[in-house]
């Protein structure tokens, strides 16, 4: 006999009902992948050490969700995008940001020092690398970010630095960085409405009008504990303590009515107790009122 063959599973977040749809997902880790060899390339050209960059990850998320995620100490870029009051940030540890500077000025080796700001010169050296940077952004991203975009001012502090309002939704690249024996790890914040309307609005966000149905669809297929039961019998801790072998407990179920059929604790069915060729099963005969409720719901 065949494998009955379930329905198509999707994972549900009920923390963000809205995501990116996987085609159009696929188009922005092809472009934000193209970014990354770029900004690898520009980096290996201005620090004068093998450089390289990945794209980790995609996600759409709140701003919220997005600034909380970050080291409280932290450089943060924030770029202006034009006709639009939320601001695009491009994230980075600042230590990883001075060892890139200390390379630019002719150092050989990794330079350790602590997070703190730039000081002037090193906040213009910084500048120019990302304006670089997004120079490669804007081509990699081409008819998708039809907004110019522009350095604005960089922020050390990711939970004061407001690009955007709290419920704002932003599309988040995560990107590995290596220069020469040193690796960390930078993100790329853009807001959604700069880049959803050019991958086709309508078809981006995942369909929320009939939550409800897929979620019951989906709980359908879970599987679930069933359980063939007495009805329980409340003794004191003392009683329990002193049981011995022997000893008898009266179970307030009498000899006639069927048993109880539960799922997590809570009755569904009466049944009574049947076989099945050389298995024991259960033959329901009674369906409890909220389980016929349910049923007409």
């Amino acid at each position: 006999m065949p494998a009955r063959s379930g329905p198509a599973v999707e994972p549900y977040d009920f923390r963000r009902p809205t995501t990116l749809a996987r085609e159009h997902s696929r188009v922005l880790e092809l472009a934000l992948e193209t970014f990354a060899r770029q900004w690898g390339t520009q980096l290996t050209a201005k620090v004068r050490v093998v450089s390289q960059v990945t794209c980790e990850q995609i996600i759409m998320e709140t701003y919220d969700e997005y600034a909380s995620s970050l080291p409280a100490t932290t450089a943060m870029i924030l770029c202006n995008l034009e006709g639009m009051d939320a601001r695009a940030v491009i994230q980075f540890p600042a230590t990883a940001a001075l060892t890139w500077v200390s390379y630019m000025l002719g150092s050989n080796a990794a330079q350790v020092v602590p997070e703190r700001k730039f000081t002037q010169i090193e906040q213009a050296l910084v500048r120019r690398l990302f304006d670089d940077a997004l120079e490669d952004l804007r081509y990699s991203l081409g008819p998708l970010l039809e907004t110019a975009i522009s350095i604005d001012t960089i922020q050390y502090n990711s939970q004061f630095a407001q690009a955007a309002a709290t419920a704002d939704l932003m599309i988040v690249a995560t990107f590995a960085i290596r220069v020469g024996d040193s690796s960390t790890t930078a993100t790329l914040a853009i807001p959604a409405p700069a880049l959803l309307p050019q991958l086709g609005q309508s078809a981006v966000l995942a369909a929320t009008g009939n939550t409800r149905d897929q979620v019951a669809s989906q709980l359908g297929w879970v599987p679930v504990e069933v359980a063939l039961s007495l009805n329980p019998v409340f003794v004191k801790p003392s009683r329990v303590l002193g049981l011995a072998v022997g000893d008898l407990l009266t179970i307030p179920h009498p000899q006639h009515r069927p048993l109880n059929l539960t799922v997590d604790g809570e009755t569904l069915a009466r049944a009574a107790v049947g076989a099945n060729g050389a298995r024991l099963a259960c033959v329901v005969v009674e369906a409890t009122d909220s389980t016929t409720e349910r049923a007409n719901q």
